[in-house]
């Protein structure tokens, strides 16, 4: 049986990378590898498995292009609206609160928010399928 353990992108920027995703999704640095050409920062949750690995390549300036395939991380909250309030009084900019259905069946709340890459991250309220 496979268990899914991470997933890993590319940023310019490591120190505004962690700050951002400490202080936006509370995550924490649980090991940072380094290489002589680049590093490993694993970034996670006090109560997740799952890892965020940001890679840092020295010497790169130029941003990453993400191509047309990435599609986003998602993180679930307990409460979008006011998660939407604090990301928007950080200065991160989050895009507007969406009610998503399906007809008239009720699938998420969410918004999207962008990293310091442009990454495009999904939070969605707690409920449903994200309980």
């Amino acid at each position: 049986m496979a268990k899914i353990v991470h997933s890993m992108i590319r940023v310019l920027d490591e120190a505004r990378s962690v700050d951002f995703y400490e202080q936006a999704f509370g995550l924490k640095v649980q090991e940072r590898i380094e290489f002589p050409e680049f590093a490993l920062i694993y970034l996670a949750t006090e109560t997740g498995s799952f890892e965020l690995e940001l890679t840092v390549n020295f010497g790169r300036t130029e941003p990453y292009d993400l191509g047309d395939g990435y599609g986003h991380l998602a993180f679930v909250v307990d409460d979008v609206d006011a998660e939407h309030a604090r990301l928007s009084e950080l200065g991160y900019g989050p895009r507007k609160l969406v009610d998503f259905k399906n007809g008239d069946v009720p699938v998420a709340r969410f918004f999207f928010i962008a990293d310091p890459d442009g990454y495009q991250i999904e939070v969605i309220g707690k409920g449903g399928r994200f309980g």
